[in-house]
Order: structure tokens, then C-alpha cells, then sequence
């Protein structure tokens, strides 16, 4: 059942199915996403796996980026992003990692999945212990590995995000 929308919201996400509507036209998948700062839409896209031929540019990954670039800030605490589908477990993390608190979408995994965008696996897989996964996960060097963290801990000039 949809959620009662504002005018604002409404405006936003009719933005982002248009986006999604239109790169179909342009070579794209069907999915849009704006992302938006108070009234204003900071950054827009559809899907763009296809024409860039890179798995990751989804639209609201596409968007995010967009967005930082824009902002020139990785913290986009402040912002919504609206998207035209419910966001890939990939979006999501990626919205997470924005730190974008709020998410408005208009159809879900479920009517991705019938149209053939079936992310329902990445879903159950990523739970999963990595001895379970169907991927296969090797880890070696650990020790050697972990000095980058040592050297993070102590670097004076990071950035935590």
C-alpha cells in the first residue's frame, strides 16, 4: 500500500519514472532515480549498465555519484533519493554508504524480478557465511592485510566516514 506522498515527493518520484521511461528510449534499463536537497534536485539518472558496459552503473549509484560530485561532499545526509524501483541490495549499500536517510521508490524487487531483474539470490547470498556463498572467497595475507588498518588507525589526517 502506498504511503501518503507530498506534492514534493510526488513531483520527485513521477521525475524519476519519467528518467526511467525515457532511458529505455536511450539504451538503458528501466530505472530512474533524482536525488533531492530540500526542493531541489541535486542530481538525476537512469540506468546506465548497458551504454557504459559497467555492472555498478545503476541509477541510483549513477545518481550518488552525481550528487557527491556535485555537493563535492561523500555525506549525503541531507538528501532523498527517489527511485523509480525499490533499490538492488548494490543501491541500497550504495545509499547506506551516502548516508542518505530516506528513500522513496515507486514499484518493488517483485515487479523487477517478473520483468527480469531478479535480485532475490544477492538478497539470500549475502547472509550467508563466506564458505556458503556461491562465489568462491579465498583469504590469504591476513596479517599483512590488517597492517593497512594499523596504518588507518594511526593516520592523523583521515576522514572517517
Amino acid at each position: 500500500m502506498d504511503q501518503k506522498m507530498t506534492i514534493e515527493d510526488k513531483r520527485f518520484l513521477e521525475e524519476a519514472i519519467a528518467i526511467a521511461k525515457e532511458n529505455i528510449d536511450a539504451g538503458g534499463g528501466p530505472f530512474g532515480a533524482v536525488i533531492v536537497r530540500g526542493n531541489e534536485i541535486i542530481a538525476s539518472s537512469g540506468n546506465r549498465v548497458v551504454p557504459d558496459s559497467d555492472p555498478t552503473a545503476h541509477a541510483e549509484v549513477s545518481a550518488i555519484r552525481m550528487a557527491s560530485t556535485a555537493l563535492r561532499t561523500f555525506d549525503l545526509s541531507k538528501c532523498t533519493i527517489y527511485a523509480s524501483c525499490e533499490p538492488c541490495p548494490m543501491c541500497l549499500g550504495a545509499i547506506y554508504w551516502a548516508g542518505i536517510r530516506r528513500v522513496v521508490f515507486a514499484s518493488d524487487r517483485y515487479s523487477a524480478a517478473a520483468a527480469g531483474f531478479d535480485d532475490e539470490m544477492i538478497y539470500r547470498e549475502i547472509n550467508l557465511s563466506n564458505d556458503k556463498k556461491s562465489i568462491l572467497m579465498e583469504r590469504g595475507m591476513t596479517l599483512e592485510g590488517d597492517t593497512v588498518f594499523e596504518k588507518w588507525d594511526k593516520f592523523p589526517g583521515k576522514i572517517p566516514y
